[in-house]
């Protein structure tokens, strides 16, 4: 489990694939470090509402895990945020979202296609 802060940069729309799966991405810039850095995350599946509440500048820290998958020998990386605290100015640093176990992805049964890459 990893944590992070920062300010909001973008919100994407939500994407729905073929096999029903959702989620949403989001950018993140840090401010903590020398050189602020935008970060991708992405919610899946019930956590996709934890950004409802939300919008571009607002401060918060994002709980997250990070998943590693290959698809038709690539290799991708994805930082699946499953928690997310609004900490900025005006709020009262109450969470965003209730504390939960990370989401695992559906694994693909036998005969299903993918069309899409699974992240």
């Amino acid at each position: 489990m990893f944590d992070i802060s920062g300010t909001i940069k973008k919100i994407f729309e939500e994407q729905t694939f073929g096999s029903g799966f959702n989620k949403r991405e989001f950018v993140l810039t840090t401010s903590a470090e020398r050189y602020p850095q935008d970060i991708k995350f992405e919610l899946v599946k019930d956590k996709v509402s934890l950004l409802e509440p939300l919008q571009e500048g607002d401060k918060i820290k994002v709980f997250f895990d990070i998943r590693g998958r290959e698809w038709k020998e690539n290799y991708y990386v994805n930082l699946n945020a499953w928690k997310i605290e609004n900490v900025g100015g005006g709020g009262d640093g109450a969470p965003a979202a209730e504390d939960g176990p990370p989401l695992r992805e559906p694994e693909m049964g036998a005969g299903e296609v993918e069309d899409e890459p699974p992240f």
